[in-house]
């Protein structure tokens, strides 16, 4: 069998696997349509490099693969290139860097005798100095960082992980914002990053807030999509696809604008029968305008489309928001307002199962504090 076929049997092997939440495969497997959206709309070219500080099972690799084999005609040394020195992860999770290891290996990434570019160790750990022209990334979910240990009694117990680095804006416990800070320091200047963060990254006070203003300072900002519920393997989540470009220390603010496309309100996905496809997310990759990001057109407009999904804010608009909030929406939630057209009840049963889902997470969260 060629190396694509046996690598889809593998993918489709994973994506099985991610389907059984009791074995909780699914928080390392992101969805293939979200991927690839992300890897169009960044483009990456041959002869560089792609990290992803969380790989899981190397979804994003595989698809900056394909897009960069699909959209190049490479020579020899791009090739080489390709397949040895593009790739670079870190995946904490033994069960899940031996997956990507080997998806990628089927995948012709890497072979059996070269070294391996997927550390195990802890990304947010240090920087262990080397830079990245793109970083594509789905950071792990769960708010905190922990450690578990075993104590005198010699039970586990976990403890809150906070990461003492001297490069990162605010020191913090929430993991997602502590990745947002690693992926800023291991950007080139000329880097480009597409990370999915839940909800609490755009709109948290405190460090939350620290953090989202010096992105806007030191990077631009440009892009966000809200992304709609009943798509993760894990239950509860809501969450964004944030883009931004690294720049050079400079006096001004690097984001004069951000760009926001709301695929959340009134759209309804569930895992089994309505899943997110690429198809679903054409609309937003055509207004990213990836080819020319700078030639792009707003589809709201106040008067004559005021359910248009593409919107821009400046950066003056986000700075007077309270706390800096960049969970933005202005489009009316119909479920709330027309009773006659209410969604099917199988979808009112999945948000119900989700919005609980992600209260309990809360209550869990709180109770892990208060020990």
């Amino acid at each position: 069998m060629g190396t694509d076929v046996k690598g889809q049997i593998y993918e489709g092997l994973l994506e099985k696997n991610a389907e059984d939440t009791k074995s909780g495969a699914g928080q390392y497997f992101t969805p293939r349509a979200l991927i690839k959206a992300m890897v169009e709309c960044l483009r990456p070219e041959p002869n560089k490099t792609i990290a992803d500080p969380a790989c899981g099972t190397g979804g994003f690799f595989l698809a900056a693969y394909d897009f960069i084999a699909d959209n190049y005609s490479l020579d020899k040394e791009q090739k080489q290139f390709l397949k040895y020195k593009t790739f670079f992860g870190n995946e904490i999770v033994a069960s899940a860097r031996r997956s990507c290891l080997m998806n990628l290996f089927l995948h012709n990434i890497g072979d059996i005798d070269s070294e391996n570019t997927i550390s195990s160790n802890d990304a947010l750990v240090a920087d262990d100095g080397r830079r990245y022209d793109y970083v594509l990334i789905n950071p792990p979910f769960g708010k905190k960082s922990s450690m578990t240990f075993t104590n005198e009694e010699g039970e586990q117990e976990k403890e809150d992980l906070t990461y003492n680095r001297q490069d990162f804006w605010a020191t913090t416990s929430n993991k997602q914002l502590n990745f947002v800070q690693h992926i800023h320091t291991i950007l080139k200047t000329t880097g480009q990053a597409a990370v999915v963060v839940p909800d609490n990254v755009l709109f948290e006070g405190g460090a939350g807030e620290t953090v989202r203003k010096k992105l806007l300072e030191t990077t631009d900002l440009h892009t966000i999509l809200r992304l709609p519920t009943g798509i993760f393997y894990a239950q509860g989540v809501k969450a964004n696809m944030i883009f931004f470009d690294a720049k050079p220390a400079g006096k001004t603010t690097w984001t004069k604008e951000t760009w926001f496309y709301d695929y959340r309100t009134n759209i309804h996905h569930t895992l089994k029968k309505t899943p997110l496809k690429l198809e679903d997310l054409k609309d937003f990759i055509a207004c990213y305008h990836p080819t020319n990001r700078h030639k792009r057109k707003e589809t709201y407009n106040a008067d004559t489309n005021p359910e248009g999904r593409w919107r821009k804010f400046t950066y003056d608009e986000i700075i007077g928001r309270d706390k800096t909030s960049l969970d933005i929406t202005w489009i009316k939630d119909k479920s709330l307002a027309d009773l006659d057209n209410l969604p099917d009840p199988d979808e009112l049963a999945e948000d119900i199962i989700e919005n609980l889902e992600a209260g309990l997470e809360n209550f869990r969260e709180i109770r892990s504090k208060e020990n």
